[in-house]
């Protein structure tokens, strides 16, 4: 049993360490106020095969894995929440969905330019009326000749308004709500389709997000991936990789809170003495780092455990949950190590902590994360 990353992943993160610290620290602030999404950055990104972690070499991308894409992720977002955010819905939710359920010609058709950075992915599932209950989606996919047609809204879109490649619930089946549901892409520009930028967000305010509305799309057959009325089953599947990468997400949120406290505390002088050193201040920075390393054990080990092909439901669930709790619990920590500065605009922790606060609630809250973490444990029992 081995605790630490592999030397290649180690290297990786390495590269991605000095790029953020020379593309993306220095600008985070300034993307965030200014609901800046990074066009420029993402693309090069890219260049770096940041963007098809997952992807085979035969698509185009670098043909690592999950807990691959859970390094890369956490060390974006200890810069850059906003960025990690972009990096990990890209390549886990819509380009994941065609790569794990896509025919050969549709992974060959879509894949190459998602995994090389040239367009970008993004998975809409969420609408006005369904959230949490995912399965009561109302977006309609209705079969005309040797298609498809397709009418009804989505919100709250990662890369809405910046994606080209758009991974699509509907439903196509009457009966139960989990058995009628088919996945489609629709591309950028189709006939009918239009997006929505929304603004105003608490945090991740530099990763796009959209309203999309759909009106008598016309889709071929073969934009349709997966089986029909199988989509949700397999939207499942995506969702359990998916947490891995938000509990990672989290885990770069608070360790860059972690970074900044620490700094902070030895560098701020009271009582004659750096306030590192009053057991008060020093107290919540050794909870913060237990907390930390506890939470990246259970999204490094859902990692393998998905590399390795077991089923991960339980084990995504367990990491989202905990690092993202431990992500806002290390935040507001940091900002009360900062004082008063902690509470500006100055301070980095500030923008950390709106930037967490998405973790608990984004690919299933923190409420969902328990009541899939008790069913399992009511059906399958306690890991030991």
């Amino acid at each position: 049993m081995d605790f630490e990353l592999p030397e290649e992943l180690l290297a990786l993160r390495r590269v991605v360490r000095e790029f953020c610290l020379r593309e993306v620290a220095p600008r985070a602030r300034a993307w965030d106020e200014a609901e800046t999404f990074p066009r420029e950055v993402v693309a090069r990104l890219g260049d770096l095969g940041l963007m098809g972690i997952a992807v085979p070499e035969a698509y185009g991308g670098a043909g690592l894995g999950s807990l691959a894409t859970a390094a890369v992720v956490e060390e974006i977002a200890r810069h850059d929440g906003s960025l990690a955010l972009t990096v990990a819905s890209h390549n886990g939710l819509g380009q994941g969905h065609i790569l794990a359920f896509g025919t050969e010609a549709q992974r060959q058709r879509y894949l190459p330019p998602l995994a090389r950075g040239e367009k970008l992915a993004a998975w809409a599932l969420t609408e006005p009326g369904s959230g949490s209950d995912a399965a009561a989606l109302a977006t309609t996919a209705v079969r005309r000749g040797a298609g498809w047609v397709l009418d009804g809204s989505k919100t709250f879109i990662t890369q809405g308004s910046v994606g080209d490649t758009f991974l699509v619930l509907a439903r196509t089946g009457p009966g139960r709500p989990q058995h009628g549901i088919t996945a489609f892409v629709v591309e950028r520009g189709a006939p009918g389709f239009t997006r929505v930028p929304i603004h105003g967000k608490l945090g991740m305010r530099a990763s796009d997000t959209a309203e999309l509305h759909f009106e008598q799309v016309e889709l071929p057959d073969d934009q349709r991936i997966g089986e029909v009325n199988a989509g949700f089953l397999d939207t499942l599947r995506i969702l359990d990789r998916g947490r891995i990468t938000i509990g990672a997400l989290a885990l770069g949120l608070a360790q860059g809170a972690l970074d900044a406290a620490r700094g902070w505390a030895l560098e701020r002088r009271t009582f004659g003495r750096p306030i590192a050193e009053h057991q008060a201040i020093a107290f919540m920075l050794a909870d913060v780092a237990t907390e930390l390393e506890a939470a990246r054990l259970l999204v490094r080990r859902a990692a393998a455990r998905s590399d390795a092909g077991h089923r991960v439901q339980r084990e995504a669930a367990m990491a989202k949950l905990h690092a993202s709790e431990v992500a806002m619990r290390a935040t507001s920590r940091a900002i009360q190590i900062h004082g008063g500065y902690g509470y500006t605009r100055d301070a980095p922790v500030e923008r950390a902590f709106r930037d967490a606060k998405l973790c608990e609630i984004g690919e299933g809250t923190s409420e969902i994360q328990r009541l899939v973490i008790a069913r399992e444990i009511t059906a399958r029992g306690v890991l030991v």
